[in-house]
């Protein structure tokens, strides 16, 4: 097994992808990279270039509109029930919600990270893992005991998966994962080192693979582990992906308009800052040879003059206007337009429909990213229940309103749908968990499960 080798489709795109983590980034970042996105020009001087490269600036607007979006849509973190027989399922769900991936990072803070993955290269991978243990549980409750059933999750980009094989239905058979550290032997005057490590799993088995690129000894990457995954009794490879459909691809849309308006703004800046620096022309028959400069003074003869070259501006303006019109159309192709028009001071004003009508537009594209997360969180909680074998009913809800203020309106509609009296306490019930689900988005799990539990004895007790 070559475990370097890389799939023809990541091979073709992994320039793109991490240009487009690049411009996602900004900042020092791509001012570090600047070679690749600032555009020499045809027979630029290599002097006149790098003092260019120095004065390198991003207005990073794709970058604040993906954060934008992953921001807004959490604003309300999702509402899952878990309704299960056995008290250890709940307990585990309410660490996981706190700790998913053993580092101390929430649940919501995860999906959050991979939606802004997905947004910028188009998806995101969570690997699910079991801790492993030398020693072979007897029991269930020794499995809980020694902690080996505490499922975690692992957050992979789009970049990091190298090469795969999948089925006839577009499953995965198995994947190879890419890693790279940067490791120091000693805490004093320790050299760093970078390891590679190339992980890969199957429906049964996995292998991981390293190599320290110091080593001159080791040419090829060695096994250094390999067993059996968590997932192995379910057959699947222990890999969930979260994909943006083209039109949903925000970074793919707008990358080339923000490198656009990237090249033309430093442009424009470097010939408004040479603007400033006029160079003097003398008019004269006579040939010169006076030196001139600060502390020195010209002598002209009688029908000789003196001036500055200076711009008239005219290409500036186009410039200036060419850099808007940029920055609304990259704005324009992530539906958010109306913010667009909010910053710019010179765009024309809108009508009070007009507005509502392009917030309507951003409201279906958020409720459409919220679709997709809860069915990607739904997917996860279940195929790691299924590995602990739960039997437990998970269901997703939430991530549909957007406006963290308006809650009275949720109350107000969930008060008329219970004057109808449909007879259902299965509804009541479901309309007072989104209601505390939403009122109390930011409490831990293991207090919105007890709320949920109450509420569902509360409904059998007839007591509401």
């Amino acid at each position: 097994m070559d475990i370097t080798l890389e799939h023809p489709h990541y091979a073709a795109e992994k320039e793109m992808l991490g240009k487009y983590w690049d411009l996602y980034v900004g900042g020092e970042h791509i001012k570090a990279k600047g070679r690749d996105y600032l555009a020499q020009r045809q027979k630029e001087p290599h002097q006149v270039y790098m003092e260019r490269l120095s004065r390198l600036f991003y207005e990073n607007y794709i970058g604040s509109i993906v954060d934008w979006y992953a921001a807004t849509l959490f604003k309300r973190e999702p509402v899952v029930t878990l309704e299960s027989d056995r008290g250890d399922a709940r307990t585990f769900f309410g660490e996981f919600s706190e700790d998913c991936d053993l580092k101390g990072n929430t649940l919501t803070a995860i999906l959050r990270q991979q939606l802004i993955s997905a947004l910028v290269q188009g998806r995101s991978y969570l690997l699910v893992d079991f801790p492993k243990s030398t020693r072979s549980p007897r029991s269930r409750a020794q499995e809980e005991q020694l902690g080996l059933a505490r499922a975690y999750v692992v957050d992979f980009r789009a970049d990091n998966l190298t090469n795969w094989s999948t089925d006839e239905r577009g499953a995965f058979e198995w994947v190879i994962l890419r890693q790279t550290f940067l490791r120091q032997a000693q805490p004093i005057k320790g050299e760093l080192q970078r390891e590679t490590r190339w992980l890969y799993y199957d429906r049964h088995m996995y292998k991981v693979f390293a190599k320290n690129e110091k080593s001159e000894e080791q040419e090829e990457p060695q096994l250094v582990d390999e067993g059996v995954h968590g997932l192995s009794h379910q057959g699947m490879v222990p890999l969930l992906e979260l994909r943006m459909t083209d039109g949903l691809w925000l970074m793919n849309k707008a990358a080339l308009l923000q490198l656009e308006h990237f090249n033309k703004s430093n442009a424009l800046a470097w010939a408004l800052t040479m603007g400033l620096f006029s160079m003097p022309v003398v008019y004269s028959d006579r040939e010169w040879k006076q030196v001139m400069g600060e502390s020195y003074y010209i002598q002209l003869g009688q029908q000789d003059r003196f001036g500055w070259t200076e711009p008239e501006g005219r290409v500036f303006q186009i410039a200036a206007d060419n850099l808007t019109r940029l920055q609304e159309e990259i704005y324009r192709v992530c539906y958010l337009l109306h913010q667009s028009r909010g910053v710019n001071s010179s765009a024309l004003s809108q009508s009070g429909l007009s507005k509502q009508r392009d917030f309507a537009v951003t409201h279906e594209v958020l409720r459409a990213f919220g679709d997709l997360v809860k069915e990607y969180l739904k997917r996860v909680l279940r195929t790691i229940h299924a590995a602990r074998e739960d039997e437990a009913r998970i269901d997703v809800s939430g991530m549909d309103d957007f406006d963290i203020g308006d809650f009275s309106g949720d109350l107000a509609d969930a008060e008329r749908l219970l004057r109808l009296e449909f007879g259902s306490p299965t509804l009541r019930a479901q309309i007072f968990k989104k209601l505390a689900g939403k009122y109390l988005c930011d409490v831990r799990q293991e207090t919105k499960d007890q709320i949920y539990e109450e509420i569902d004895a509360s409904i059998k007790t007839g007591k509401q």
